[in-house]
């Protein structure tokens, strides 16, 4: 997995904005907020991004995969090396945190 083809993936799902936060991560936001964060910068290339409470517990005991700091009470999960999961699961991880995300908006922002 490269990082152009989740943005490819991201721009798929709807209206979203992509920011530079933090002086080095790239954000995927919908309404403004964050479903998927990577540090483009980093060898090799990390990401968190939002999921639910069984997936958070699944993935945090896989190797490379970790709470997110600062989310991790929000159920985000940190990877340092996005090449840990396939394209198909990246696809399913990234539409899942957006999914999330979305559903707590206000009505109107959706």
């Amino acid at each position: 997995m490269i990082l152009e083809e989740m943005e490819a993936i991201c721009k798929n799902l709807g209206k979203i904005t992509v920011d530079i936060k933090w002086g080095h991560d790239l954000c995927f936001c919908i309404a403004g907020k964050m479903f998927l964060v990577t540090n483009p910068d980093s060898i090799p290339v990390s990401a968190s991004f939002k999921t639910d409470e069984e997936t958070f517990n699944e993935l945090t005991e896989r190797v490379g995969f970790m709470p997110a700091p600062y989310l991790a009470r929000h159920k985000w999960v940190y990877v340092n090396d996005i090449n840990r999961l396939s394209k198909k699961e990246w696809q399913l991880i990234i539409c899942k945190s957006y999914e999330l995300v979305k559903a707590k908006l206000p009505i109107k922002k959706r």
